[in-house]
C-alpha cells in the first residue's frame, strides 16, 4: 500500500492524530501513538519519534483540551491545542447523500485526504449533529468524525473497515477490550438508537432524524 498511497499524496498532506487531554493526561495516547507510527509506514513517512515527545510535553497540564498531532510528508511534527468544551446530551444524526467506496484504502488511515468528511461536514443543516456514511452496499459506514455502535445484549456491534471507515482509537480500544465486536451494519439496525464515538468524545447517544 506505501507505494501506491504515496504517489498519489498530495504534498501538502499531513498524517493527524486527534485526542482529548484532561488535567495534563494524553486520553489513550499509546493507541494514537501506536496508529500515528503504522500510518506513517504506511505512507513511507520517517518519524521522529523524539520530536513528537518534545511536543507531547508541552500538553497543558490544567484543563480539558482537543489536541491535534500532525506529521507532514518529510517527518515534519507539529502539536495544537484548543480548550474542549462539553458536549451535547444526545446527537440528532441523518443519512449523508455521497456514498464511500468500501474499497478505497485512504479511508483506513487519518490524513488531511479528507475533503469528503470536511465538506460534508459543513453542510449540516440546523438540527443535525453528525451525518453518518452508506457504502456502495448499502451498508453503514461512519460518520464525518466518528465511528458508529448499536448495542446489543452488553456489546457494540461496530461496522467492519470492510465496509470503509476509518478504524478510530476508541473503536479499537472497545475491540481489544472485548467490549465491541465487528458486524455489517445496515440502517435499520439504528432505528431503536445507536451510539456515536471518538476517542476526543467518548460515546455519544444518537437517534436518526
Amino acid at each position: 500500500m506505501e507505494k501506491s498511497l504515496r504517489r498519489t499524496c498530495p504534498p501538502d498532506l499531513k498524517v493527524i492524530e486527534t485526542f482529548r487531554v484532561e488535567g495534563g493526561v494524553a486520553i489513550r495516547l499509546d493507541l494514537h501513538l501506536d496508529r500515528l507510527k503504522r500510518t506513517c509506514l504506511s505512507l513511507g513517512i520517517t518519524l521522529d519519534r523524539g520530536r513528537v515527545q518534545q511536543c507531547l510535553q508541552k500538553l497543558p497540564a490544567t484543563g480539558v483540551y482537543r489536541v491535534r498531532l500532525t506529521v507532514g510528508l518529510e517527518g515534519v511534527v507539529d502539536l495544537q491545542c484548543v480548550a474542549l468544551g462539553p458536549a451535547m446530551p444526545e446527537w440528532n444524526v441523518a443519512v449523508a447523500q455521497p456514498r464511500l467506496s468500501s474499497g478505497d484504502p485512504w479511508l483506513q488511515i487519518k490524513t488531511t485526504q479528507r475533503a469528503l468528511y470536511d465538506e460534508t461536514r459543513k453542510t449540516l443543516p440546523r438540527g443535525v449533529d453528525e451525518w453518518i456514511f452508506l457504502n456502495e452496499r448499502d451498508e453503514v459506514c461512519e460518520g464525518t468524525i466518528t465511528n458508529i455502535f448499536v448495542e446489543r445484549s452488553e456489546v457494540f456491534l461496530t461496522p467492519p473497515t470492510v465496509s470503509g471507515l476509518l478504524p478510530g482509537v476508541l473503536r479499537e480500544s472497545l475491540l481489544v477490550k472485548g467490549r465491541a465486536r465487528e458486524q455489517v451494519l445496515r440502517l435499520e439496525d439504528l432505528q431503536d438508537g445507536f451510539w456515536l464515538g471518538n476517542s476526543l468524545r467518548g460515546l455519544i447517544p444518537a437517534k436518526l432524524v
